[in-house]
């Protein structure tokens, strides 16, 4: 005799179960929580894979991000002619982006970039811990002139503590870039740093790919996937 199987659970609703924000803060947004997706991230947290194997599942997760992230972007009606000589009215993307990897794990999320937008321009910013402060600090900083007049996709897989990332906001702010003009894109997030840093940035918008469980007492985020630069 049969026994008849539950209905399956959505996949997006056992990872939420699983995780410690619930409900999530408005500016938050996660990619679709598949089988596939889950999947990719269970092959990249196998501290058994191989360099390769995590270059190539990592690389397609960082491209699926990048993807949602530009959907965040404010769109502009725009008419074109078809080579049939038809008119279609689609959209256009309303200004001009650039990308900012956080040093040095967030390189790795440039390509992925590039991938989708062809000829993007992409700064840099390299913070680190104050050793007399313990503080997180700007050691060095490269934008593209006009960046105050862009949309920046701020790029870094692991937000642990925070404190990188709302430093690199900061700085971006000083250089005139509007909080609300900022997409921070993001592989794995603990609810504690995506806690206080949508409290301090309320306005701009969070891309993440999973939110973990937390962090443990040296701040490293459990389960994680380990030094994600060091893997790469």
């Amino acid at each position: 005799m049969s026994i008849p199987l539950p209905p399956p659970q959505p996949a997006n609703q056992s990872n939420f179960n699983r995780h410690h924000l619930n409900p999530l803060p408005p500016s938050v947004f996660t990619l679709p929580q598949t089988a596939q997706l889950e999947a990719l991230y269970t092959i990249i947290r196998d501290k058994e894979t191989k360099r390769g194997d995590f270059l190539f599942y990592s690389d397609r997760i960082i491209r699926l991000l990048v993807e949602e992230g530009l959907n965040h972007l404010p769109v502009v009606k725009r008419t074109v002619e078809t080579p049939t000589g038809a008119t279609y009215d689609g959209v256009g993307f309303e200004g001009k982006i650039c990308g900012v990897s956080i040093l040095r794990a967030g390189e790795a999320m440039e390509a992925g970039l590039r991938e989708v937008c062809r000829s993007v321009r992409i700064g840099k910013i390299l913070i680190q811990r104050d050793e007399e402060t313990a503080l997180p600090k700007l050691f060095y900083s490269k934008f593209p002139q006009d960046i105050a007049t862009r949309y920046v996709l701020l790029l870094d897989p692991m937000l642990a503590t925070g404190g990188s990332a709302m430093k690199a906001v900061e700085v971006l702010i000083e250089h005139g870039v509007p909080e609300e003009r900022i997409i921070f894109v993001n592989l794995i997030a603990s609810p504690e740093g995506l806690t206080t840093f949508c409290t301090r940035y309320p306005s701009l918008k969070v891309v993440t790919g999973w939110i973990d469980q937390g962090l443990n007492d040296k701040a490293y985020i459990i389960p994680g996937l380990g030094d994600f630069g060091e893997r790469r």
